[in-house]
This record gives C-alpha cells, sequence and structure tokens, in this order.
C-alpha cells in the first residue's frame, strides 16, 4: 500500500467518507493539491503515536484558533464526533480557546460547533443554575421545559453529567434536572464532615431552590443511598423512587476506599474503581463514559472522596421504607459487580409493592454504558406529561 492509499483510507475512516467523493472538486480544481492532502493523511494523520480520537481534537482547536478557517473548523467537527469525541468536549474546546486565542475566536469556533452539533441532532446544553445551599454552593443542570419534575442524583466520584447520556430522552416530556452532590463536581470543597443526613438535606434544599414541592427522584449507587435517607426523613417530597445499583446498608470495603485515597491518591483508585464499574469491553473501547468516569476519579480530592465515602458507610435504611406509599423501581445490572442482582433483589423486597427489573448485559454504571437501556426503564416508570 502506497502512502496515498494509506491516505485514502485513513481519511475514509476518519472523515466518514471517501476522499474522491468528499474532495472531488478540489481534486478537478487542483489534482496537486488533492495528492498533497492524500500524502498528509497518508503519511503523519496516519501514525498511531495520536489515536484518531485525539488528532480530531487537536485538529479542532488549531482550525479554532487560527481563525477563518469555518468551513474547515466545521468539516473536522463533523469529523471528531464521528471519532468519539462528545458534545461538551466540543464545547470545552471552545471555551479553551478563548484562553490562549481570544474571545473572538473562540465565539466564532463555537459558533460553528453548535451548527454542526444541531445538523447532527445533537440536543441543545443543559441550562445550568447555581444554588446556595445550607454550607456550600452547587450547580443544577435542567433540561426539558414542562412536564413532571426529575431530580437525578449521580455516583460516588462522578458528578451531573454522568445523567446527559439519558437525560435528553426523559426530558422529551418532563423537566428534568441533576446536580453536583456536595463534594463533587461545581460543590467540590464543601464541608468534609457530613452525614447521609447531610446529603439529603442538599436534595431538600435543590427542591427548595427550583420551587419544587414535589419531584420523581432518581440515585444511582450513593446517589441511590441519599434519595432512600431522604425518602425516609421527608416522603411527602417524593412524586416516586427509582433506585439503580444502589445497596440500603454499608458495605465493609467503603471505610477502606477512603483510607486508600487519603494513603495512596486518586490514581490509585482508577484501576479498583473502573473494574467495578465498567465491563471489560467497555474498558478496552474506552469510549466517552470510561473518559469521562477516569477524569472525575483522577482528579478528585482525596479528602472529597473520603468524606463521601465514609458518609456513605453512615447509610441506615434498611427496613426503614417499609411503609413509603409513592411507586417505587429498583434497577439492577445483570453484570453489576458492586451491587449485584442478588443484592437488588433483597432491596426491591424491603419496599411493599416496589417494581424490580434487571437490565440484561450491564454493569454498575449502567447510566454511562447502557443509557439505552436505562432510559427506556426510566421512560417506562416515570409519568409522561399529562
Amino acid at each position: 500500500m502506497d502512502r496515498r492509499e494509506r491516505g485514502r483510507r485513513e481519511y475514509t475512516a476518519m472523515m466518514g467518507s471517501a476522499p474522491d467523493e468528499a474532495l472531488a472538486g478540489l481534486r478537478r480544481q487542483s489534482p496537486e493539491l488533492f495528492d498533497a492532502i492524500l500524502e498528509g493523511f497518508g503519511g503523519p494523520i496516519a501514525r498511531t503515536e495520536l489515536s484518531r480520537t485525539a488528532r480530531e481534537l487537536a485538529t479542532v482547536t488549531m482550525l479554532a484558533a487560527l481563525g477563518g478557517a469555518e468551513p474547515q473548523l466545521a468539516v473536522h467537527t463533523a469529523a471528531a464526533l464521528r471519532n468519539d469525541v462528545t458534545p461538551a468536549e466540543l464545547r470545552a474546546l471552545a471555551e479553551h480557546v478563548s484562553l490562549y486565542a481570544g474571545m473572538p475566536r473562540a465565539l466564532n469556533a463555537l459558533r460553528v460547533i453548535d451548527e454542526v452539533l444541531a445538523a447532527a441532532g445533537t440536543p441543545a446544553p443543559a441550562t445550568l443554575q447555581r444554588v446556595r445551599l445550607a454550607d456550600h454552593e452547587t450547580v443544577v443542570a435542567r433540561h426539558g421545559e414542562s412536564g413532571p419534575p426529575v431530580v437525578l442524583l449521580h455516583a460516588l466520584g462522578l458528578g451531573w453529567r454522568m445523567w446527559e447520556p439519558v437525560m435528553e430522552q426523559l426530558a422529551r416530556t418532563r423537566q428534568v434536572y441533576a446536580y453536583d452532590l456536595r463534594g463533587h463536581g461545581a460543590a467540590a470543597g464543601a464541608p468534609t464532615s457530613f452525614t447521609m443526613e447531610d446529603a439529603a438535606a442538599d436534595l431538600f434544599g435543590v427542591l427548595d431552590a427550583l420551587g419544587l414541592e414535589q419531584a420523581h427522584v432518581v440515585g444511582l449507587s450513593y446517589g441511590g443511598g441519599i434519595a432512600q435517607t431522604a425518602a425516609v426523613a421527608r416522603p411527602e417530597r417524593f412524586a416516586s423512587l427509582a433506585l439503580l445499583g444502589t445497596t440500603d446498608h454499608a458495605f465493609e470495603a467503603f471505610e477502606g476506599r477512603a483510607r486508600s485515597a487519603e494513603e495512596e491518591g486518586m490514581a490509585a483508585q482508577i484501576v479498583p474503581s473502573l473494574t467495578r464499574w465498567f465491563t471489560p469491553a467497555a474498558l478496552a473501547v474506552n469510549g466517552p463514559g470510561v473518559r469521562y468516569a477516569r477524569e472525575l476519579v483522577l482528579r478528585a480530592d482525596p479528602a472529597d472522596w473520603a468524606a463521601a465515602w465514609r458518609a456513605f458507610k453512615g447509610v441506615d435504611v434498611q427496613g426503614r421504607l417499609a411503609g413509603f406509599e409513592p411507586p417505587t423501581l429498583v434497577l439492577a445490572g445483570e453484570l453489576d459487580a458492586s451491587c449485584t442482582p442478588e443484592i437488588m433483589k433483597a432491596l426491591a423486597g424491603r419496599i411493599p409493592g416496589a417494581t424490580y427489573q434487571e437490565l440484561p448485559g450491564t454493569p454498575h454504571m449502567m447510566s454511562l454504558e447502557r443509557p439505552d437501556l436505562v432510559a427506556a426503564a426510566l421512560d417506562a416508570f416515570l409519568p409522561p406529561a399529562s
């Protein structure tokens, strides 16, 4: 395979169409320039030191910083989407460009990026609202303008964006909210001595700030522990409850995970966390959900991480939802190594009237690896707009 043939192959893989078709006009105008592009794709661009995802991230950034290359920026933004770059990452690139190449070029780049995303059918980004709680501040994200309110509580170590893959579908007929729990994301650095009851009070603070008397509350893992604690304390604030991959009692491992972060740092948490959360196949592919989770764990403050695990160690709701009346869904992942189907079935059995459902081929971090199944299950459980 000569360099130009290698270039044809690489161009097709990165850009999604054969160069002879995509660049037919250029080939007529200047066969030499067409050949030069093939030479480039068959030379430096075909080298494997940088992944195709990394190359498109770099290309979009450089074109945005250069300015005056909006047509090429649009082409490479579409290619970036094809190569597993997320809309959130593309918008973050425009923000990054504003710091190094100036606001005008960042704004021009963002306009092009949004046009490409809209053409691809990507939903608009969530609306963000800063909310002041009792002892810290957080950010609440919203998708959807009307319908029953749904509040999503994320897993330990992650943030509200872990729900982005499912929010669009749920928001078609609902107002869907997700916020950063204390010690996470925008709420990092909150007081580190707290309990599950404090985290539950944060949920009520968010509901109050949003003007919601009641909401359909969904919690995954740590978020499910907070949701249960809140449901025990104030069941009247719940229109329904959905518990995903969670527990109603502490596991012995929780204290060890707290101490490990304090003694060994966050890099040491990557392997044990991600191998519990995802399937080997997802880790091998290293898609957006895995990359997102890895980055958040690596960047977390050990004090925040340890505080959350020690709060979770105090979860004490087993048997205390026996009188809980709102509809309850208990959603398990078939391949969940943290909160196994056996654990989830037992939890469902302690909540009279709860519906138990098991998602096939699904691990612990279900909203990141199998958002399609999670969204479908929640969409069927939650009421749409009347």
